[in-house]
């Protein structure tokens, strides 16, 4: 009961008016990002990250706190680290040097990175496992598929020499499949990101529900994937964000709108 008391104990101050307004919306759009990871039920307890670059030229971004779970994550807990995965300012949490070498893989060497999400869902894991991987067998891995990349499993990634791998498999894709680990997206902001996210998550257990259902599946005409593909790579960022973010920052704040404290 210590270790809840303390850290019921900590007082987080409102970082609102203290960094820019830029940098503000970035984290109130982190941390729905977190609740809404939390509400689809793709947390895994305090581990996995969700990341945003903050602007300037420090390349800093922005991480959850390694001991709060994702449905107490707020924007002002949010912890700024720089590109050697030090927290910035002064924080009462600590950060996870795993989240560390795969985020900053990515915001260091994508500069149209400026989100990344990580996941560990069973679905996830399950299609990573997989050794033919995302199959086209739903609409919704058909219009990713042509965005997704593959990394090869190399242990709990503490390795910093691993960033340089990752960054070569993920190319300029902005879906990858960490093999026998989980799922990542890019986004060009947080809710493009987290957009590509929930296409890859929701292909992973619709491919999982169809291969559990019975040997004899229906596979889509020839050429329909590619054409498919190229409907979701250029329709996906526009539904993003025109539509389905803004329509999911609402739910959050109909969720919990402390998230945005």
């Amino acid at each position: 009961m210590e270790g809840v008391e303390a850290l019921a104990s900590v007082e987080i101050p409102s970082l609102k008016g203290k960094v820019s307004e830029e940098e503000w919306k970035i984290r109130v759009d982190l941390a729905a990002a977190y609740r809404l990871v939390a509400c689809y039920g793709w947390d895994d307890l305090i581990f996995t990250h969700l990341s945003a670059r903050v602007p300037g030229p420090e390349h800093h971004f922005l991480l959850n706190p390694y001991n709060l779970m994702f449905e107490e994550v707020t924007a002002s807990s949010l912890v700024k680290v720089d590109k050697n995965g030090h927290a910035v300012n002064t924080t009462p949490f600590m950060t996870n040097p795993a989240g560390f070498t795969i985020h900053s893989a990515v915001h260091m060497a994508r500069e149209d990175a400026h989100a990344v999400m990580h996941l560990h869902t069973p679905h996830g894991q399950a299609v990573s496992a997989n050794e033919e991987g995302l199959l086209p067998l739903t609409q919704t891995a058909m219009l990713i598929l042509g965005d997704l990349a593959f990394h090869d499993y190399e242990g709990v990634a503490v390795d910093h020499d691993e960033r340089e791998r990752i960054i070569a498999d993920l190319g300029e894709k902005n879906l990858m499949l960490l093999r026998n680990h989980g799922t990542l997206a890019t986004g060009g902001n947080v809710g493009e990101c987290f957009i590509r996210l929930y296409y890859l998550e929701r292909a992973c257990e619709a491919q999982v529900m169809a291969l559990s259902a019975g040997e004899r599946l229906n596979r889509p005409p020839q050429g329909s994937p590619e054409i498919t593909a190229q409907q979701g790579s250029a329709g996906l960022p526009l539904v993003a964000n025109a539509l389905a973010w803004p329509a999911l920052l609402r739910k959050a704040y109909r969720l919990d709108p402390t998230f945005a404290s």
